[in-house]
């Protein structure tokens, strides 16, 4: 489908220049495992195994945030799903680089520190513009060619994601294919579905929902809504929920930017919307409880899933669906006690005999998490805001780039 140049007409025995998207949580200044590893590692083993001379970059958190910090953790957890050492080095561009690049041997990986570090990454400007810097210009004549796997980062105009396409003979790795396949064709491929097509909506913000039900609202028969949008909505509607209380400061602030386009939605749309009719909370003594909507007079806590009436009424729609997609969880999954959602939706999503893509950011997590088998899914999406950008129709600028150098 993607007209960029891929693996396939990449030559062997060449030294290249990789970018993948290793960014993780970090607790406690221990970068966590996730699913991203496994899926890169299938590039890396690749290149490596062709006796090219692997350099890898990637990014970790932004500065000021606790998550930025160096990528000598990521070494060796990628090293663990690839099979073979991953030799990283402190630095980027510099001396210290440059010698370890200059010393790889045909088959050696090297992973570069973060690239966020370096002050020519993030500013967003022109690929050409990035192609001009000192991080580019420095770096690229020690490469026969570049390789973008980074699709989760695709929607980022870095130097790292476009710059380097510009200055190298550029070639999209195997996450970045499959994909900018999948994520790309959804709506192609909701249109092209003769029998019911349904879409879950859940995370953590009510305007990337919004987005994706304008831009795909022709395609998807129902929309089944969770997560912090579903209680919008339902605030949309008028029910005394969708307001932060205590310490929360998440869904006030969210409701004063769409109100006016939610309460357009479900007065003039309402018929493709199935919303939450209960929800699951922390009780006193820290257990899940569940709460009816209907016996809501006032919001006294926050709700962290939707209630297993909801999910008994989403179910059936997803078992009698063609085709399912999902964008973001509808509960907080990594706590098993409000997993119940979005854990329950997938696997009705796996065990029905349809076309299904998984994806929103960590959601992907949830099937290592809860033993979940991706063979029932034909394809599980890593990106976030990648992702969103595909099935809205905006522009994801490193792929952009990939299709332009191959034409």
């Amino acid at each position: 489908m993607a007209a960029f140049n891929t693996l396939d007409d990449l030559a062997d025995g060449q030294r290249v220049l990789v970018r993948v998207d290793l960014n993780s949580p970090v607790e406690d200044g221990v970068v966590q495992d996730n699913h991203r590893f496994d899926r890169y590692a299938e590039t890396v083993r690749e290149l490596a195994d062709r006796d090219n001379k692997v350099v890898l970059m990637a990014h970790q958190g932004r500065p000021g945030r606790d998550d930025f910090v160096s990528l000598d953790q990521h070494a060796e957890i990628l090293e663990e799903y690839v099979g073979k050492p991953i030799n990283f080095v402190d630095d980027i561009y510099g001396d210290d680089a440059i010698d370890a690049i200059e010393g790889l041997e045909a088959g050696e990986i090297l992973l570069l520190n973060n690239t966020r570090m370096a002050d020519d990454e993030l500013p967003e400007k022109a690929p050409e513009e990035h192609a001009k810097s000192d991080f580019v210009q420095t770096l690229s004549p020690y490469f026969d060619a570049f390789v973008n796997d980074a699709y989760s980062a695709a929607h980022r105009a870095h130097a790292s994601t476009v710059g380097f396409a510009l200055e190298l003979p550029a070639y999209a790795g195997r996450v970045m294919e499959a994909e900018y396949e999948y994520n790309t064709g959804v709506a192609e491929r909701a249109r092209e579905t003769e029998g019911q097509v349904t879409m879950v909506l859940g995370g953590n913000k009510s305007e990337d929902v919004i987005s994706v039900v304008n831009n795909l609202g022709d395609a998807i028969d129902t929309f089944l809504i969770g997560g912090l949008p579903g209680e919008l909505f339902l605030r949309a509607e008028g029910y005394p929920v969708g307001m932060d209380v205590g310490d929360m400061d998440l869904l006030d602030g969210q409701w004063d930017e769409t109100k006016d386009t939610l309460e357009d939605l479900v007065a003039n749309r309402r018929d493709e919307f199935e919303l939450p009719t209960d929800f699951a909370y922390e009780d006193d003594d820290g257990e899940r409880a569940e709460i009816a909507l209907e016996d809501i007079d006032e919001k006294e806590t926050g709700y962290l899933d939707i209630g297993h009436d909801t999910i008994e009424s989403y179910v059936p729609i997803i078992e009698e669906s063609e085709a399912v997609f999902v964008k973001g969880a509808v509960g907080v999954f990594e706590d098993e006690r409000f997993a119940d959602g979005t854990v329950e939706l997938i696997e009705a999503i796996g065990r029905t005999d349809c076309f299904s893509v998984v994806g929103g950011g960590d959601t992907a997590r949830t099937l290592s998490m809860y033993g979940l088998s991706e063979d029932n899914y034909d394809h599980i999406s890593i990106a976030g805001g990648a992702y969103l950008n595909a099935l809205t129709g905006q522009e994801l600028e490193a792929a952009e780039v990939l299709i332009e150098q191959a034409n």
